[in-house]
């Protein structure tokens, strides 16, 4: 005789698992898991939503090479998505392109289509700052929406030595005479030129009387000068001149810093020897990882964005140039700054720590952390943690450990390896508003969200699929919320194209307003029933049309338009490409004799809380779905009124030893699961 039991899934924020895990049913994760969660995003606190389409911005220059996004924040109120291509950069912001007299303004580069995935990057207010180990280091400069300059990056202290040194002796009959050398540099508030050619003059300074008198030409810009004078092979500073306007200084042995000599120059970037890593840690410029010296690292002196000058004997704020001595000889692919600054390189990670204090040469320590290994996709920062893709395709997450004294790392894929074994990430972005989530491209085209809150141990893989496959993504804050850009790669016609898109935001006061279509596009205007242009983007794609909050039915896209005229006029009208959103449960379990395995099980009921939805489907698989019927009290005409409610389907019998339910929205409106309760009868 069969048992008829209830079970309730009251959250679903451990996303998708593998099929592997299914006997897991003692796992934490299984009880907030789901087999499938496609197009839905789980949510921090237990719902699952099927996510916001994306909205049509504007196909790549050159389709035919792939193409790359990187995102570009000033301040959360000023972000610019920049495409980033072989030969030329565009810019994109809050859903459009930057336009100059009517077309996309453009930025000429001279990156090749098989490098600007490599390409690594760090921003520094205005400029951004591009470095590959086979081209000269970058920096991209913004002056003005469609003022920006690209440029070969400088090093040195920004100031040259000044010119025209000379000493002149006043020797009063003195005996005794010894060459004294002399050296001058100019300074700014931040940085100190090299030293001047030596000049040498002979005099007695330990006799009476006698003194150098030490002079030079004015240099442009400069705020001070410092005076050296040689002693055992080095030249210590004897005099420091500054805001007086003053180029001269009268020597008459006047006692030498034995601490502080002149800057050496120094280009650690000359002859090719370009830096495949930067970024900014203490105070300082951070670079690593050239061809020919693939574990060095270089900082900048402190304060400076350029200036890697040293001094003999080192002083704090020098640069730090030194290689990481390891047994294998992998090339540096990302620094990251954390507490400590993160070298990663493709068969392990490191940490440069100054214990607590100032970075400087001569304190700090460099120790391995783990011998993981990172791939090329971008690190992510989240908090105090690092998530990064490993050379295996898997999500890492590293953070610091009081236990252990390091950073330790984690496999954030363990659950969902199906989503990631045999592929590679390709690209990454975070979105932090609305709701945490790490986002990361698949080389199977793909897009994989991570719901993550480390802190309150929330962490749930969603997978994301369109008509076509994801290639690059970029976030950036616009509003009170993150937008995610995608390039995403289409066949229209018979031929591919390469679209830029933004996924809209999935807050909305009506239904006419929900934006649950890809490549999409909205009208706002005054009532039309007729579409004639504006979808030439989708000609001859099927598309779905939501007309002031109605369901139309979908349309073949000809010319640009729709061939038939909407079932009414409206004012509000979303077109684009179909979106399937499904989520399935885990293998039924309950607390009984087994956990009920090895039981039939046949599903007759479904109850579904739901927040602001429609368009509900459900059934004990996918291709045996029950529509909810949710029309009531509506105007004839209008469109059923979106549902905050639990909602009851009888859904059709049908035995099978997993019990599972299956959710579908394939209707461009929104859906939204808190729980899942269900009637089951088990066999047995």
């Amino acid at each position: 005789m069969g048992a008829t039991t209830r079970t309730n899934f009251r959250s679903m924020a451990g996303g998708e698992i593998t099929p592997e895990m299914y006997g897991r049913i003692d796992d934490v994760r299984y009880q907030t898991g789901l087999a499938l969660c496609r197009n839905f995003i789980t949510l921090p606190h237990g719902p699952a939503q099927n996510r916001a389409g994306f909205q049509f911005v504007r196909e790549v220059k050159d389709s035919t090479k792939k193409t790359r996004l990187l995102p570009f924040t000033f301040s959360v109120s000023d972000t610019v998505v920049i495409e980033f291509g072989a030969g030329y950069f565009r810019f994109h912001s809050q859903g459009g392109t930057v336009l100059s007299s009517g077309s996309p303004y453009e930025v000429a580069n001279s990156y090749a289509e098989a490098d600007l995935f490599d390409v690594k990057f760090v921003q520094s207010a205005d400029v951004l700052t591009l470095v590959h180990p086979d081209y000269v280091t970058q920096e991209l400069r913004r002056s003005g929406a469609t003022s920006w300059a690209l440029a070969n990056a400088t090093t040195g202290p920004g100031i040259d030595a000044p010119a025209g040194l000379a000493v002149t002796p006043t020797t009063a009959g003195a005996s005794f005479l010894r060459n004294d050398a002399y050296v001058v540099t100019a300074t700014t508030a931040t940085a100190e030129s090299a030293a001047s050619a030596a000049v040498t003059a002979s005099n007695n300074l330990s006799a009476a009387n006698t003194y150098n008198t030490v002079s030079w030409t004015a240099r442009t810009g400069a705020t001070g000068y410092r005076v050296y004078r040689q002693a055992g092979g080095l030249f210590y500073l004897i005099a420091v001149l500054d805001g007086n306007g003053s180029v001269s200084v009268i020597d008459d042995n006047l006692p030498a810093n034995g601490g502080i000599t002149p800057p050496q120059a120094s280009d650690p970037f000359a002859s090719s020897n370009y830096p495949g890593a930067v970024t900014y840690f203490e105070q300082r410029k951070v670079f690593g990882g050239s061809t020919t010296q693939p574990q060095n690292i270089w900082t900048t002196r402190t304060g400076s964005e350029v200036d890697f000058n040293f001094s003999v004997p080192p002083r704090d704020d020098d640069s730090i140039q030194f290689e990481i001595a390891a047994r294998d000889y992998n090339q540096i692919i990302h620094l990251v700054p954390l507490q400590d600054l993160i070298v990663m390189t493709q068969a392990g990670e490191w940490r440069i720590s100054s214990g607590g204090n100032a970075l400087t040469p001569g304190g700090f320590s460099v120790r391995p952390q783990s011998f993981v290994g990172a791939g090329p996709a971008t690190p992510i920062t989240t908090g105090s943690n690092l998530i990064f893709a490993d050379t295996a395709g898997h999500i890492r997450e590293m953070s610091y450990q009081d236990t252990a004294a390091g950073y330790l790392t984690g496999d954030l894929s363990l659950r969902a390896p199906h989503l990631f074994d045999t592929y590679e990430i390709v690209d990454t972005a975070q979105t932090k508003s609305p709701y945490p989530v790490l986002w990361f491209v698949s080389s199977s085209g793909k897009l994989l969200g991570l719901t993550y809150i480390p802190e309150q141990q929330v962490s749930g893989w969603h997978q994301h699929d369109t008509d076509g496959a994801f290639e690059s993504i970029a976030a950036v804050r616009e509003g009170t919320e993150t937008a995610l850009y995608a390039i995403i790669r289409r066949t229209i016609n018979g031929s591919s194209v390469r679209y830029v898109e933004r996924m809209r935001s999935r807050a909305f006061s009506a239904a006419a307003d929900a934006f649950f279509v890809d490549a999409g596009v909205y009208y706002s205007g005054s009532a039309i029933s007729t579409v004639t242009s504006g979808l030439s983007h989708l000609n001859g794609k099927t598309v779905s049309i939501l007309a002031d909050g109605a369901v139309c039915p979908q349309q073949t896209v000809v010319a640009g338009g729709l061939p038939e005229a909407l079932p009414a006029a409206a004012s509000k009208i979303i077109i684009g490409l179909p979106i399937t959103a499904d989520l399935q449960t885990l293998p039924f379990a309950v607390e009984m004799p087994g956990a009920g395995q090895g039981r039939p099980k046949n599903v007759n009921e479904v109850w579904l809380r739901v927040y602001r939805s429609s368009g509900v489907f459900a059934g004990p698989s996918f291709t045996s779905l029950t529509e909810y019927k949710q029309r009531t009290t509506e105007v004839y005409g209008a469109p059923p009124n979106l549902t905050t409610d639990e909602i009851a389907i009888k859904i059709g019998p049908q035995w099978s030893t997993n019990g599972q339910i299956c959710i579908r929205q394939s209707d461009p409106l929104p859906l939204t699961v808190l729980s899942i309760s269900a009637e089951t009868v088990l066999a047995g």
